[in-house]
């Protein structure tokens, strides 16, 4: 994991989010690939892959355990995906289904960060 952002600046190891219930962390390698993940004694239990480049932010899979489904564990992965997007000034690409249905349903909520232009 490297300490430098996708743009060269300086970013502790690993950014900390917290929501009600279990903790986010936002872990990148150096070349901008890694995963918004919540862990518990070691165990991943938790995860959403991203990738940022060029301005983006894709969003590739969603996954939750199965000792944390049905708490919004998803959304809550989703609000702090959405919120490091908003501060960084990313545009999001939803190649992750869950991720997609989320900003289809709610466009308004996302219009200002969702690059639906993409593959053009």
């Amino acid at each position: 994991m490297s300490n430098v952002n996708w743009r060269g600046h300086p970013i502790p190891m690993i950014q900390i989010l917290h929501c009600m219930v279990e903790e986010i962390q936002l872990k990148l390698d150096k070349n901008g690939r890694g995963a918004f993940v919540i862990e518990r004694n070691e165990e991943r239990l938790a995860e959403m892959e991203i990738g940022l480049d060029a301005g983006n932010l894709t969003v590739y899979h969603t996954e939750v355990s199965d000792t944390l489904k049905g708490q919004g564990i998803g959304l809550k992965l989703l609000a702090a995906m959405v919120e490091y997007a908003r501060l960084h000034q990313l545009k999001v690409i939803t190649l992750c289904p869950f991720v997609n249905n989320q900003f289809k349903k709610s466009s308004d909520r996302y219009s200002d960060i969702w690059n639906q232009d993409w593959h053009s």
